[in-house]
């Protein structure tokens, strides 16, 4: 199939830090092109892609210190992915609802995986408009907010099976990775830490929106002996992390649509110790994968019978549900059944964009800009 993604370019794809749903578009357009479809990827010009690439912007928007309005260059991407639409079989956006309007009226079939939350009250007047819009959930329970929305599929992420590998859990460490933010819990992870009596490290990044709540309320609670800073670390370092960990921490305290990171830990064998919100009774199997716990003091229960848990078993999980192929295949499945039904419907039409049939001299056209 010949197949465009469409990734933001906030972040390079894979990103080089922090970067979630980059890091999905990368496994998936990588694992399209060895299973031999003609990828095209739409994303920033720092990107390393065995696709077709079609930068828009030189480097990923968040590095770039000369970048004041990114919904600038999002338009520009936009028009680039509408002006050679009739070069695909199906357009898979990663980039919310901004072209509904527009792929609401092409002739190619578009697909969009929303990758955030989904329970903004702003969104039920959006949804309502393009109820015809199909949409991808990364998880059953993110759909709850938007029942009007055209859920045409539920695709959990993946990773690549070689990604990482099992570790041995022998760091004496808890782990918690991500952003430093409120609805993260970063402050209760250091409480379950204190609480246990283990060391805690805290591999994130913070934000330019978290920097306050980083100063006042999460900086002072790093003085404590336990508890270890790291930064932001790279997809190499990870392996290491989690795999030395005694487990993952994830007390969020939102209804996170997926949690790439349990996945990450699953990958390294590290049990997650998960607050009951958002997608985790569906990623994690209690007892065995992690624990699904209510509070600090449950979570801190859970710290002490982590042994319990074997680490091949919760390999074996992530090799069962969560790695890059199955959700390749996932898609494919999806996009052959729009592409099928997109035949059958004449009604679509094409409202005067240009066909491009030579993409290569196009994509030329877009560098040289």
């Amino acid at each position: 199939m010949r197949i465009a993604q469409v990734a933001p370019l906030f972040e390079a794809v894979p990103p080089k830090l922090y970067g979630g749903t980059e890091r999905v578009v990368h496994y998936l357009t990588e694992t399209l092109v060895d299973m031999g479809h003609d990828i095209t990827l739409f994303a920033s010009g720092d990107s390393v892609t065995k696709a077709e690439l079609i930068p828009i912007v030189k480097e990923a928007l968040r590095l770039s210190p000369d970048c004041i309005d990114s919904l600038a260059h999002h338009v520009v991407q936009l028009e680039e992915v509408v002006t050679l639409h009739n070069s695909f079989d199906i357009i898979h956006f990663h980039t919310d609802y901004f072209h509904f309007p527009l792929t609401s009226r092409l002739s190619t079939p578009a697909l969009t995986t929303l990758h955030g939350r989904l329970d903004l009250p702003d969104l039920q007047p959006l949804f309502n408009r393009f109820r015809n819009q199909p949409v991808v959930s990364i998880s059953v329970n993110q759909r709850q907010p938007l029942p009007q929305a055209n859920w045409v599929g539920n695709v959990y992420h993946g990773l690549p099976e070689n990604l990482h590998k099992i570790g041995e859990g022998k760091g004496n460490y808890l782990a918690f990775m991500g952003r430093i933010s409120p609805e993260k819990g970063v402050d209760k992870a250091i409480e379950i830490a204190v609480k246990s009596g283990i060391p805690l490290k805290i591999a994130a990044k913070v934000d330019k929106a978290d920097k306050e709540y980083y100063e006042l309320e999460i900086k002072h609670l790093l003085d404590n002996p336990l508890i270890e800073f790291v930064g932001e670390i790279d997809e190499r370092g990870k392996t290491a992390f989690l795999g030395n960990a005694k487990a993952l921490l994830f007390p969020i305290n939102w209804s996170e649509p997926f949690g790439m990171v349990i996945i990450e830990a699953m990958s390294c064998g590290t049990p997650v110790i998960a607050f009951n919100r958002g997608s985790v009774p569906e990623l994690i199997d209690d007892g065995v994968s992690g624990f699904i716990v209510n509070n600090v003091e449950e979570a801190v229960n859970a710290v002490n019978k982590i042994n319990i848990t074997l680490r091949s078993m919760v390999r074996k999980m992530f090799e069962e549900k969560y790695t890059a192929t199955r959700m390749a295949k996932d898609y494919l499945k999806i996009y052959e059944s729009l592409v099928h039904s997109n035949h059958n419907n004449t009604s679509r039409v094409d409202h005067g964009y240009p066909d491009h049939q030579n993409k290569n001299a196009w994509k030329q056209h877009v560098i040289n800009q």
